[in-house]
């Protein structure tokens, strides 16, 4: 009896603790679904000011968005009645310019004729008009036999766009043919029948590839009686000028330049080491000796032997200058800025002192693409070649004649 009462006390004490311990179990756990049901009430109201602060943040957004997209409607607006403005005051510029007497890039003492024209003039009274023309001619031949100076831009024709941003084009005076340097140095030259077979050929299609002994260097080669006249640079600081035959395909001679390779002529174009220049009087150099030389210097060559005849000082600067042409004996240097606007003849040179400030030309060039990397005149035609970030321009010029002041 004892061993079962023994046994029943023992299994109610087992059954006491069993159920204090379940008891104690079952209290952690409420405790702790309590404590889950109270963070997820808190991550339920978070979650509902997030969203409802969304909300808000998406409304003031489209809200913004559609001021901006207002806004820009207007700004859009106010551009396009700029840029009609501008237009309209380009063509007024352009009017004007043709009405404005310009300013030469000269000193006082270059504004003086020669001598004998001022003779002339002395002696020219009123009512002696044919007397004054006829000694004009007389002192003029003696100086140039060319009378021409650019009065204005005629008009302007886009014909294509080949090659890099920069490079030359032009054609021979004495032929149809056109030739292509395309960007700044390569031994190829691309000839084409003639400009109306450049402007349909697709690129350099159709053109002939002419592979020259050497490298030329920069936009500043020259076509002039049947010969290439290009720069080449040597290892060294060294630049000569090299006469190819293109008839025959061979070297006809070449000379050493007084040209540092380091000094561009135009400092818009620093590829352009020297450039080469043909007009009605001949072969021209524009160089700059040195990068320490603040002004264009101009050389006469003689174009069978090479031989530099006669140097000046245009005292027309390098610096902001891209390109120059010569047209009789007067030099016009165009300039820009960096970056590009719009191309300008500011500075001019005449080699005879037949220009003076009331006749020098104050031109524009139309706004296009860029900066010109090269301009080329042609005598026959009277127009200027011009490369243009990749384009090819043609520009036809309105001359008129030198005066004797």
């Amino acid at each position: 009896m004892k061993p079962v009462i023994v046994l029943l006390v023992s299994t109610a004490w087992a059954l006491t603790r069993a159920q204090y311990y379940y008891q104690g179990l079952m209290d952690y756990l409420e405790n702790r679904m309590l404590a889950i049901e109270d963070r997820m009430e808190l991550w339920h109201e978070q979650s509902h000011r997030y969203h409802t602060e969304l909300q808000d943040f998406k409304k003031l957004t489209a809200e913004t968005v559609d001021a901006l997209v207002k806004e820009h409607g207007v700004l859009l607006r106010d551009l396009d009645g700029a840029s009609v403005r501008v237009d309209r005051a380009e063509r007024e510029m352009d009017y004007l310019e043709t009405r404005t007497s310009p300013r030469a890039c000269v000193d006082k003492a270059d504004k003086v004729l020669v001598q004998g024209a001022r003779r002339v003039e002395d002696r020219t009274g009123v009512g002696e008009e044919e007397e004054e023309e006829e000694e004009w001619e007389e002192v003029h031949s003696r100086v140039s036999d060319c009378v021409d100076i650019i009065s204005s831009i005629r008009s302007v024709k886009i014909l294509k766009r080949v090659g890099s941003p920069k490079g030359m084009w032009t054609r021979d005076p004495r032929s149809s043919k056109v030739y292509v340097f395309n960007g700044t140095t390569g031994d190829s030259v691309y000839q084409f029948h003639s400009v109306l077979d450049f402007s349909s050929s697709p690129g350099v299609n159709r053109s002939r590839q002419i592979t020259l002994p050497s490298l030329w260097s920069g936009p500043g080669s020259s076509i002039y009686n049947g010969y290439l006249y290009y720069i080449q640079q040597g290892t060294d600081a060294e630049v000569q000028v090299v006469k190819y035959d293109l008839l025959s395909g061979l070297v006809a001679d070449t000379a050493m330049l007084p040209v540092d390779s380091h000094a561009p002529v135009y400092t818009l174009n620093p590829e352009t080491v020297a450039d080469l220049v043909a007009d009605d009087e001949g072969l021209w150099l524009l160089y700059a000796t040195s990068d320490s030389e603040l002004n264009i210097n101009l050389a006469k060559m003689d174009p069978a032997t090479l031989d530099i005849e006669q140097m000046w000082d245009t005292r027309c600067p390098r610096e902001n200058a891209e390109a120059a042409f010569i047209i009789c004996g007067t030099v016009y240097v165009v300039y820009n800025t960096h970056p590009a606007s719009r191309s300008r003849v500011q500075c001019i040179f005449d080699v005879n002192d037949m220009v003076v400030s009331e006749e020098a030309p104050l031109l524009y060039f139309p706004r296009r693409y860029g900066a010109h990397a090269s301009l080329k005149y042609n005598p026959e035609e009277k127009q200027l070649y011009a490369w243009d970030d990749g384009y090819q321009i043609l520009y036809r010029l309105t001359m008129k004649r030198k005066r004797l002041v």
